[in-house]
Order: C-alpha cells, then sequence, then structure tokens
C-alpha cells in the first residue's frame, strides 16, 4: 500500500478518502483493485478501510461507528453527530434500530431527510450540547437520549435515558435537553424516557424488562434489589412488591474467553443460578425470568400477559408488603 495513505489511515482511525488516496499518487486503478480482491472495502462511497480491520469489529457497535466516521468525513456541510451514531460515539449501550442509518444535525429549521443511509436532522441545538469525543463532534449523551427516544420510541428511548444515567448524566440534564422540544414531534415519548429511566438497570436488557413491568401498571420496579447471603449479598435485577423478574442473557452462560462472563463450566453456572433463584425465593417471593426472545417486538405482548399472570399469582401467595424483609433487605447501592 502506498506509504503516505497508509499514514492517513492511521491518522483517520482506518479510513481514507478517494480524494486522499489519489492526491498521494495511487490511481484509480489501483483503489479499484484493492477493493476487488478484497484488501479494501468501501464503509462508505468513496471512503475506505483495510478489510481486515472492518472484519476485526463488532458488528453492533464497532461497524455502525466507522460508517458514522466516514459518513462524516465526507460531507462539506457543518454538522454534529446526534441520535444513535451520537450514543455510539460515547459509548452508550443503545437497542439498535432497523435499517442501520448514520444521523447527524446540521444548523438550520426544523425538518429531516435521509438519503444514501444518512439521514440528516435539522434541530435547533445549544453550544453547551455539543462535545468533541475522539476527533468528532457530537450532542452531548443528554440531548442524544431524548433525541433517540422521540426518534424511535419508548423502547429505545428508556435503553438510551438509562445508559446516560449510567454513565452519570443526572435526570435533571435529561428533563432541561426537553424543555425547547415542547412542540417537537414525539417530545411526550422522550418525556416518558426520562420519567422512567433508571440507572439500576445495567445491561439493554435489564432496561427493556423494566420498560415492560411499567407497561403493566403495576408500579414502579425497584432496581438491584439486594439480599444477603452468607457473607455475601444476591442482587437481582428489579422488584415489584414480592415479585422478583430476572434478565437472563447468554453472555452469562459463555466463557469469559469467548467474551462472556462464565467463569465456571456452563452446566456450573447454571447449578450455582439455581441454589441463587431457590435462596431469593425461600423469602417468599415470586419469580419471572425473561430472555431476549421473550423482549423481542412479537413477543412483547405474550410476555406482558405472562409476567402480570407470574406477578399476580405471587400476590395471591404472599401478598405484597416486603415488611417483614426489613431486616435483610440490603439497603446500600449495588
Amino acid at each position: 500500500m502506498n506509504a503516505q495513505v497508509a499514514a492517513l489511515m492511521s491518522r483517520q482511525h482506518g479510513l481514507v478518502l478517494r480524494r486522499q488516496a489519489l492526491a498521494a499518487g495511487m490511481t484509480s486503478e489501483e483503489v479499484a483493485r484493492l477493493v476487488r480482491v478484497g484488501d479494501w472495502v468501501a464503509v462508505r462511497r468513496g471512503v475506505y478501510a483495510v478489510c481486515a480491520l472492518w472484519e476485526s469489529l463488532d458488528a453492533f457497535r464497532g461497524q455502525p461507528l466507522l460508517e458514522a466516521r466516514a459518513a462524516s468525513m465526507n460531507m462539506d456541510m457543518p454538522h454534529v453527530l446526534s441520535h444513535d451514531s451520537a450514543a455510539l460515539l460515547h459509548g452508550m449501550p443503545i437497542l439498535e434500530a432497523r435499517p442501520r442509518l448514520v444521523h447527524i444535525t446540521g444548523f438550520g429549521v426544523l425538518g429531516h431527510r435521509t438519503r444514501c443511509g444518512v439521514k440528516h436532522h435539522r434541530a435547533p441545538f445549544s453550544s453547551h450540547q455539543v462535545m468533541e469525543v475522539d476527533g468528532l463532534v457530537a450532542l452531548d449523551p443528554a440531548r442524544t437520549a431524548v433525541d433517540i427516544a422521540r426518534e424511535h420510541g419508548l423502547r429505545h428511548g428508556v435503553v438510551a435515558c438509562d445508559s446516560a444515567m449510567r454513565g452519570g448524566v443526572p435526570r435533571h440534564a435529561l428533563e432541561l435537553a426537553l424543555v425547547v422540544m415542547r412542540s417537537w414531534p414525539n417530545v411526550t415519548i422522550g418525556r416518558s424516557s426520562v420519567e422512567i429511566a433508571d440507572p439500576g438497570s445495567e445491561s439493554v436488557g435489564e432496561s427493556l424488562g423494566r420498560t415492560l413491568v411499567s407497561e403493566l401498571g403495576i408500579g414502579r420496579a425497584e432496581t438491584q434489589f439486594g439480599l444477603p447471603d452468607r457473607g455475601r449479598t444476591v442482587w437481582c435485577d428489579m422488584r415489584v412488591d414480592r415479585h422478583i423478574i430476572e434478565f437472563d442473557g447468554r453472555v452469562k452462560y459463555r466463557p469469559a474467553g469467548a467474551g462472556g462472563l462464565a467463569t465456571v463450566a456452563p452446566d456450573e453456572v447454571v447449578w450455582l443460578e439455581k441454589q441463587r433463584q431457590d435462596f431469593v425465593c425461600g423469602f417468599k417471593l415470586g419469580m419471572s425470568r425473561l430472555v431476549w426472545a421473550d423482549l423481542m417486538p412479537a413477543r412483547w405482548d405474550l410476555t406482558k400477559q405472562r409476567v402480570l399472570g407470574e406477578y399476580l399469582d405471587t400476590c395471591a401467595r404472599f401478598g405484597t408488603s416486603v415488611e417483614d424483609l426489613a431486616p435483610y433487605i440490603v439497603r446500600r447501592p449495588r
């Protein structure tokens, strides 16, 4: 590869513009050949990366972020990254939206358009909402979270607001970001997302589970409910009255060497989890367990029916008060 082009890529997060490559002495035929033989990949039209770099990136975070970088590099109009693209830049776990688009916000009046995989938003923002992160300019996490809520709906909004709060954004900052949006499209969804938000949800799955619980109308779930167990604390994802709701992702059972969390064999993880559930339910608490498939839109309503039935069964068996657990409940935050 041309040494000057390689140097450009190293300074530009692995990317190079076609016009930069040509200015560095490469020919159009050389660029086309590198793409044809699979050495380069076109991340965006006219923006290239080494194929090995692209394939090494995570499909849900790394590749979309590189696409956002490529789109931003190739634009002449003044803009900031926003919505999903800004969240990726900030490292905020979010719920993937389809189709996958790069989101940018320009300067000007309200309105938007989508072209070539980029959604161009035009909405006012303040200078204090603009941040530079790793060489790119983006709207801050508070504005990003409420924009995602308005753009994609409550499920996405609660996940984004939880993520922002988990990263240190206070609730009042989210509320402040909504103030100027009084008459903007879907602002009510933004408000609901901020109201439901809770930094105690530690993953996208837990945030979705809590959103589902909020739709049942049975009360606000308490996150990270702790009970002492022989010198350690057992933490449950969320509790409503005497009912526990747990989210189970496969990462819990996947070995750490394969990108999971398990430090023992999968059968041992299952055995320990059974012992943990027996311990928790020994306090006369009911439990619902959720997996990713339960939280997908196609299963959402069926899951709500199941969880509501399990909650009502717990109430019928044990009541709703947890006053008897007062001596055992761990009051410190996790």
